[in-house]
């Protein structure tokens, strides 16, 4: 058991003040560099999504952010009503888009029961339906995965993982809940227990197997602070959970990096060919 865990968790506190503007200046900037002006984001009720509306709706104006409500059937009422109230504050256009038909015509014919199977399908096709409206707006997709997830692969690959521009994934968990009392994200959807929303009575904790403060932590030393096996023993964290954490994140990499290109020429996608210094060469 971590025996020192208070201490190593306090290394995860921000500068707000500066962490707002920098992401605010980021999604501005950003959207302008890419040619255009409007952002469009699926809204989940979760404190995630919430983060990211709130910060693009400053940087790009409320009039210019387009929030997109995608319930399935089986998703929670109360997840849609937190939704709704993030539209609402920010006084953002929102849209709702039930996915339950899309979702569940597939399943149902290709005979598929399996949670995580149907909770991908889900993940994916509401990404389906942001980049399409995307396209019907001209703004881009904004994302809402954090670090610790991305770290650890808790996010559907061309699911919720996609976007154009990803405010938060430089932001672990416990950071984006410091980050949403600052920007006055309603109280109820800080305070509840995050949930993906894909099957009935979900959780984000269970599903990972650790809360997010006690994975953060760790993360924190290793990842930010590349601390050795035996340093973080010495910090408190069990060799267990250390192996465990550690393998999460290997092999998670494959979601974390663009789709590898085999190289035949002298300047491949991605490889060489990857700078803002190559445009126009």
């Amino acid at each position: 058991m971590e025996t020192r865990q208070h201490n190593s968790v306090g290394s995860l506190e921000i500068n707000m003040d500066l962490v707002k503007d920098l992401l605010v200046r980021f999604l501005r900037d950003e959207t302008g560099n890419a040619g255009f002006h409007k952002g469009v984001i699926g809204i989940s009720g979760g404190v995630d999504s919430a983060v990211s509306a709130f910060l693009a709706a400053e940087a790009l104006g409320a009039k210019n952010l387009i929030g997109v409500l995608m319930p399935h059937a089986s998703s929670s009422p109360q997840s849609l009503k937190d939704a709704r109230s993030v539209a609402e504050k920010l006084g953002i256009r929102s849209e709702l888009v039930d996915i339950s038909p899309m979702v569940d015509v597939y399943c149902h014919q290709h005979k598929i029961t399996d949670r995580v199977r149907r909770g991908n399908i889900m993940a994916r096709m509401r990404m389906i339906v942001l980049y399409d409206i995307s396209a019907r707006e001209k703004g881009l997709v904004i994302g809402t995965s954090n670090k610790t997830e991305l770290l650890v692969g808790y996010g559907t690959l061309f699911g919720d993982t996609a976007s154009a521009l990803n405010p938060l994934g430089d932001l672990y968990k416990t950071q984006v809940w410091q980050l949403a009392k600052k920007l006055g994200v309603p109280d109820p959807i800080i305070g509840k227990k995050p949930s993906a929303d894909l099957w009935e009575g979900q959780t984000d904790e269970d599903e990972i197997g650790f809360p997010y403060a006690r994975l953060d932590a760790l993360l924190f030393h290793l990842i930010d602070e590349r601390r050795s096996e035996e340093e973080l023993k010495v910090l408190g964290f069990d060799g267990k959970f250390i192996t465990r954490i550690k393998e999460l994140v290997r092999k998670s990499q494959f979601k974390r990096r663009p789709p590898l290109i085999a190289k035949i020429s002298y300047r491949t996608l991605n490889v060489d060919f990857r700078y803002a210094r190559d445009w126009g060469m």
